[in-house]
């Protein structure tokens, strides 16, 4: 399926920029930048009660936003969610953080509670986010009957989905606890990414340079997170080298146009064969970081719709 033509219409904006760092940082880009971020259709964001709680973990105080829709009978389920950023980048005001929250909640009644965990910036490293993470699960675990939940999942998107990969494996093996499932979108879960095959080398030559993610900027992420050298990773800083039975239930989201797929496609086959209940849904149109469209860009909406299913509880069967 070719690159969704919304998108597409914006890659001329690019023509001249030298990368992506460029675009992000350099003044004589910023107004390239704002109408590169700016959404291509109306953006009704529903509105839906939040609160913001700062909750312990062994670096200090972790922000995290809660996330809720008008009180129902029962308890609602829960999603832990984690934006992405590569590590450095991100917050809890980012689409793919507030957004998604919001839409979820609003969809479903679901609570989500977003964890603004410490970056990798400023000398920080792993295992500090990380270690945020786990301590904002444990947190919502021992709170659910303040915050009106029971089942609990955790998820993330790119960064954000490697450190719930990464938190369901430490609780696994230190609390003897899992989420009730896992939803990762476009998440890198490898010290170095498996080889593309051809079909994806194909498909993104239709994509400008600067949104690749070529072997020297990926190392490059990974060795800031470590704090060293892609040799210092484990299979808690990256998922796809840990021993994954007994893992819970995943949903797996790509990107068709993103050279970070393989990470995820290869950890979902790693998963199938610890006998792990997996799927895998490789987002058509769609490039690396989509969960920051709105919605009504399909198909946004119906991986909306994915994470929405697998974070509610299975229907009984009749």
């Amino acid at each position: 399926m070719p690159v969704h033509p919304l998108m597409a219409a914006k890659f001329p904006l690019l023509d001249g920029v030298p990368s992506f760092a460029a675009l992000l940082t350099d003044p004589a880009f910023r107004e390239r930048r704002a109408e590169f971020d700016r959404s291509p259709v109306p953006d009704d964001v529903p509105e839906v009660a939040t609160v913001d709680e700062r909750v312990p973990g062994p670096h200090g105080a972790v922000p995290v936003r809660i996330y809720r829709a008008a009180p129902g009978a029962g308890e609602a389920p829960c999603l832990v969610w984690l934006h992405g950023g590569a590590f450095r980048m991100g917050d809890l005001e980012m689409p793919e953080a507030d957004r998604v929250a919001r839409e979820l909640t609003h969809r479903t009644g679901m609570v989500v509670v977003s964890v603004d965990y410490r970056l990798a910036v400023g000398g920080v490293a792993y295992p500090v986010p990380l270690d945020d993470v786990v301590a904002a699960v444990r947190w919502v675990r021992e709170h659910a009957a303040d915050l009106g939940v029971g089942r609990i999942s955790l998820g993330g998107a790119s960064a954000g989905g490697n450190l719930s990969a990464g938190a369901a494996l430490r609780l696994r093996d230190e609390d003897d606890w899992l989420p009730a499932a896992l939803a990762l979108a476009y998440p890198v879960l490898h010290p170095r990414l498996p080889p593309a095959p051809a079909s994806l080398v194909e498909r993104m030559a239709e994509v400008p340079e600067i949104l690749h993610f070529p072997p020297r900027e990926v190392r490059e992420t990974t060795e800031n997170y470590l704090g060293g050298p892609v040799s210092r990773a484990d299979g808690y800083a990256m998922p796809g080298l840990a021993t994954l039975e007994r893992l819970c239930p995943t949903l797996v989201l790509t990107a068709e146009y993103d050279d970070l797929r393989v990470s995820g496609q290869v950890f979902a086959g790693q998963l199938a064969e610890s006998g792990v209940d997996v799927r895998h849904v490789v987002v058509p149109s769609m490039l690396h970081g989509f969960l920051n469209l709105p919605p009504a860009i399909e198909p946004v909406g119906r991986a909306l719709d994915l994470i929405a299913e697998t974070v509610r509880p299975p229907r009984a069967r009749t």
